[in-house]
């Protein structure tokens, strides 16, 4: 019996807060999107549930904010980031007008289906449950997808499935400026806590790191975040240690008392950050398929939704012809890696395992007697300036020199801090130029990543030469 085969525009592999936006947005412009995910909905997955205001305002654009607050997400008004003894206090009221959206914190299982909701009411085709198999393509051009069901031929084939991508493992999508992960990620959900003020707590003390907010449905998330050299000690007991670390933080063990934890604890603990090579002949990567960052600063959702509606841009633009969308995602690569290069790294050094260093303590401290500066480090964590406008090389300066005047006894401490930051930006800096260096527009680089019937399996394994896909500019 042969199997069918379809004729989409675009296919996009992966409903979940890439894929989806970006199916409604292209639906919404006339073309002919077919949306898959081997996943059914609704469905969990491993997330820090925040979203910024910057992604709840493409949430608000494209038409499911209202939907999520009735499903109980709250408005996080309140912000608090401990660094030890230091710690910045911060109302959100004035910065949501100032936004145009307040930040979020909602499950995954609650947002994932209202987004693939949207993308079927905008004309959409979604089939959730269908894995892809293999993709099809010509003289070096993907053109398509095989599923169990049949071929689905589409002159743009985007990959928005996640970290352990399919369609980056077949088309063979090079990794650069890698992060290598500094902790794991533990979370729970909460009922019954009397203390549901709408604030995002993020904190460092000693070597465990802290997440936690309201989130719908009425429940409470609270995440425990150990040095990755403590993974097999605390998966072997994580209920006691999750527990304990949930004590190590008066404050949030304060907002927990009294309330029973809902289902299992969650764990995210095989991770590093990277970002791949975001397209070539007939393919794109979105979302944590593409780029994926420590969770720390809890960016993941905003920059999917944000590099959705880039990426939906592009691709009206450019599915004129072959060589026009090539020009288009070429762009809309380099503009990506521009965005999030430098919160790359700051969310790797804000991750990074162990205690917090004097010189990073001292840095919160300033920062929580400057109103502006308090100001400013929310407008870093929702892209409104780069993480280097506010950690300036004055300001690091001044911090410096308070540790050494006023605690004297840390600078060992400050002095192994230095060198291991001085040693980490020399490194970075030496990729970026190397990147640099490496940059061509030329999607294909002579290379093939199909041909014909592809050689390819969803491992990622084929028969001829991985391709070359051209370096970024960053």
């Amino acid at each position: 019996m042969c199997k069918q085969v379809e004729r989409f525009d675009v296919a996009i592999v992966g409903a979940r807060c890439a894929g989806s936006p970006l199916a409604a947005l292209l639906a919404r412009r006339g073309l002919r999107v077919c949306l898959l995910d081997g996943a059914r909905f609704p469905s969990e997955t491993l997330s820090t549930h925040v979203i910024q205001p910057c992604g709840v305002a493409a949430l608000r654009r494209l038409g499911v904010l209202d939907s999520l607050l009735a499903a109980g997400a709250v408005p996080l008004t309140r912000f608090t980031l401990v660094a030890e003894h230091a710690r910045i206090d911060a109302d959100l009221e004035h910065e949501a007008e100032a936004f145009g959206a307040p930040g979020l914190c909602v499950r995954r299982v609650t947002l994932d289906e209202l987004l693939v909701r949207a993308a079927a009411s905008a004309g959409a085709e979604v089939r959730t449950g269908e894995k892809v198999r293999n993709l099809v393509g010509k003289n070096g051009r993907v053109e398509g997808v095989e599923t169990a069901r049949g071929t689905l031929r589409a002159p743009l084939v985007v990959g928005a499935d996640g970290r352990r991508s399919t369609v980056a493992a077949l088309v063979g999508a090079p990794e650069y400026h890698v992060a290598p992960p500094g902790r794991l990620f533990a979370w729970a959900y909460f009922e019954g806590v009397s203390d549901r003020e709408p604030r995002l707590r993020l904190g460092r003390l000693g070597d465990l790191a802290f997440l936690a907010s309201p989130t719908d449905a009425g429940l409470y998330m609270a995440g425990v975040c150990p040095s990755l050299k403590d993974r097999a000690s605390f998966l072997a007991e994580r209920e006691r240690r999750f527990a304990q670390g949930l004590c190590h933080w008066p404050e949030l063990h304060g907002v927990l008392a009294g309330a029973t934890r809902v289902g299992s604890i969650r764990v995210m603990a095989s991770w590093h950050g990277y970002f791949r090579a975001a397209a070539g002949p007939g393919w794109a990567l979105l979302g944590d398929a593409g780029h994926f960052k420590d969770p720390t600063p809890a960016q993941g959702i905003s920059d999917a939704l944000r590099q959705a509606e880039r990426l939906a841009d592009a691709v009206e633009a450019g599915l004129g012809g072959g060589a026009a969308i090539d020009a288009q995602l070429a762009r809309w690569w380099r503009w990506r890696d521009q965005d999030a290069y430098e919160m790359h790294w700051f969310a790797s050094d804000l991750g990074a395992a162990g205690r917090p260093g004097p010189l990073h303590v001292q840095v919160i401290r300033d920062l929580a007697s400057d109103d502006n500066a308090a100001e400013k480090m929310l407008r870093v964590l929702n892209h409104e300036l780069r993480p280097s406008e506010l950690f300036t090389p004055r300001r690091l300066g001044r911090a410096l020199a308070r540790t050494i005047r006023q605690r004297p006894g840390e600078i060992p401490e400050l002095a192994s801090e230095l060198r291991s930051a001085i040693r980490s930006e020399l490194g970075r800096r030496r990729a970026r130029r190397s990147r640099r260096a490496g940059f061509s527009v030329a999607l294909n680089g002579g290379q093939s990543p199909q041909t014909g019937r592809p050689e390819l399996s969803a491992s990622g394994r084929r028969g001829g030469p991985r391709p070359r896909p051209p370096r970024p500019s960053v």
